[in-house]
């Protein structure tokens, strides 16, 4: 299915709130370090429940390592920066999902590796900041999955 990426995630119940999706989903989640945070934090494990041991969950010390060792199909970069919306975007499996740091999103670098059309933001009132880490996620792994026709769920 789809790889979420994580760069640098800073807020453990969110990361909890992920694997949790992850288990339900099919996906698998990618951590690129440093975290702002332990993944034994009782943070994470209250948010991920019994989930943790459910899905896969591997640690990268950098994007790069991730990138080299995985091969993804595509890598898309979420962001509020982006002028394509996520739905706009053919997703297919082993396709990554790379989301941001939730105080700061992706650094600018990163994005311009990846090039504008591989940049998608989710559509918002333009008076918002930003929408929740892990709902962002959902939103956009649910839009994968629909494209799919959740063929790999029942």
């Amino acid at each position: 299915m789809f790889d979420i990426v994580l760069y640098e995630p800073e807020i453990p119940p969110n990361t909890g709130n992920i694997m949790r999706l992850c288990a339900n989903s099919g996906c698998s989640l990618h951590l690129i370090e440093p975290l702002g945070f332990e993944l034994d934090e009782k943070k994470v494990r209250r948010a991920g429940l019994d989930y943790i041991d459910l899905s896969i969950v591997t640690r990268w010390s950098n994007l790069a390592e991730y990138q080299q060792t995985r091969q993804p199909n595509t890598m898309y970069g979420f962001t509020t920066k982006a002028k394509r919306i996520y739905s706009a975007a053919t997703l297919t499996a082993g396709d990554a999902l790379l989301f941001g740091p939730e105080t700061r999103g992706l650094p600018d670098e990163v994005l311009q590796s990846l090039g504008e059309s591989k940049q998608l933001r989710i559509p918002m009132l333009e008076s918002s900041r930003s929408i929740n880490l892990s709902n962002a996620v959902a939103i956009v792994c649910y839009e994968g999955l629909r494209q799919l026709n959740f063929a790999t769920l029942n």
